[in-house]
């Protein structure tokens, strides 16, 4: 996957500035009902919040980059215990892609 340019990463930011954490995931990490409700979530919405209960700040960050990588999404922003990935949908619902339900934002 390319990296995001600096105007598409702006402009994701202020779409995930209006989005609640549709995944959380606590200390026990990464499970398989885990990793696949972060794929079902990007798949339909390209554009989610996470929330990293996880208390160590290295914990939080590698799981962070842990779902990044499962998922094959990318990380437009860590504030906290919130991450905000990204990964384009292959076939894009226009009900749910929060890209399309928020696209007034990025303009």
């Amino acid at each position: 996957m390319a990296a995001l340019s600096i105007q598409e990463r702006k402009r994701l930011r202020q779409i995930g500035h209006a989005l609640n954490p549709v995944v959380m995931i606590g200390d026990k990490g990464l499970s398989e009902s885990v990793i696949e409700e972060l794929n079902r979530a990007l798949n339909d919405h390209e554009l989610i919040k996470v929330k990293v209960v996880a208390e160590d700040r290295e914990a939080r960050s590698a799981l962070i980059t842990e779902l990044s990588e499962v998922s094959g999404s990318e990380i437009v922003q860590t504030i906290g215990k919130i991450a905000l990935l990204y990964k384009k949908a292959a076939k894009q619902n226009q009900k749910l892609s929060n890209l399309v339900r928020h696209a007034h934002l990025g303009n």
